[in-house]
């Protein structure tokens, strides 16, 4: 296989190079190289900041909380929790203690 057809079925990129957005007070999303069958992102939540709308899953969405602690209702999730939500569920994150998620959202055609 030559070197150019390697590249474009892999891609690395370091958290840090990818520029935050902030989604709302508070929260910011690295949105991370992806495919056209998914895609990544990075959240961090500040302390004491919830999503600012109920997010709706048309496909299967995954996150996994690197760090701090998310709340999705009455349940917490802390550092090593793998959460999946299924086609057609909707949540809204939060937390107290702030948090780093990293997700990924399975894209639907």
């Amino acid at each position: 296989m030559r070197e150019d057809t390697r590249a474009q079925l892999k891609t690395v990129t370091h958290i840090d190079d990818v520029e935050p957005v902030e989604v709302a007070p508070g929260i910011t999303r690295r949105t991370l190289p992806g495919t056209d069958h998914a895609r990544g992102w990075l959240i961090d939540f500040a302390p004491g900041t919830q999503w600012p709308q109920v997010d709706v899953h048309e496909g299967e969405e995954r996150y996994y909380v690197l760090s701090g602690e998310v709340i999705e209702g009455e349940e917490r999730h802390g550092p090593g929790s793998y959460v999946v939500f299924a086609p057609g569920s909707r949540h809204q994150p939060g937390t107290t203690k702030g948090a780093r998620m990293l997700g990924i959202n399975i894209v639907t055609d």
